[in-house]
């Protein structure tokens, strides 16, 4: 099974749009939204297109096909707004044969891991950075999973989303391209 994964839209409706034509062109099944959905936070400048209520406008047709956390942008607030889900800290999700712990970042990343056993996935956005790498630590080895920011990209990388297809995880620009991918063992 095929799924579309996005972190940090921070309520631009042009970064929103634009993630769920990706979404659509994908032939992905569900969505999964690692937070910070609607609102940029006080660190962040406005996002292109700032406007939260485009935003819920575009995601809640597709409440059925969405899994999301709460980012630490997330506040009460945003679930009486949005038709799905927003507020748990994290998901544990077994998909295509792999236990994923999802998460937005701020809680739980690489540096404080939440438990996993050898093979897990610690999928979050948070950082705006792009990962896909496998770690050991703590004694533990595991996927460190991040599809980067569709909004509001950090440390020189490009605005992106992720695929999670069977066991291969892809990172992709708004262009198409790949730009890191890693197979889970």
């Amino acid at each position: 099974m095929k799924y579309f994964i996005a972190s940090d839209i921070h309520g631009s409706s042009y970064w929103c749009h634009k993630t769920l034509e990706a979404y659509q062109e994908s032939g992905a099944e569900r969505i999964i939204l690692l937070g910070d959905i609607l609102y940029h936070g006080p660190r962040n400048d406005l996002p292109k297109d700032y406007a939260p209520k485009e935003v819920i406008a575009m995601l809640n047709p597709l409440k059925n096909r969405i899994w999301a956390v709460r980012g630490n942008c997330e506040a009460e607030v945003d679930q009486m707004v949005l038709d799905f889900p927003v507020l748990a800290d994290y998901a544990v999700l077994a998909l295509n044969g792999h236990t994923i712990f999802a998460t937005h970042g701020h809680i739980f990343n690489e540096d404080k891991l939440p438990p996993l056993m050898d093979g897990d996935v610690l999928l979050h956005g948070h950082t705006h950075l792009l990962k896909a790498e496998k770690l050991e630590r703590e004694g533990v080895s595991f996927y460190h999973l991040n599809p980067g920011s569709t909004s509001i990209p950090k440390g020189g990388n490009p605005n992106t989303y992720a695929i999670l297809d069977e066991d291969v995880f892809t990172v992709y620009d708004f262009d198409g391209n790949v730009v890191k991918s890693i197979e889970l063992d």
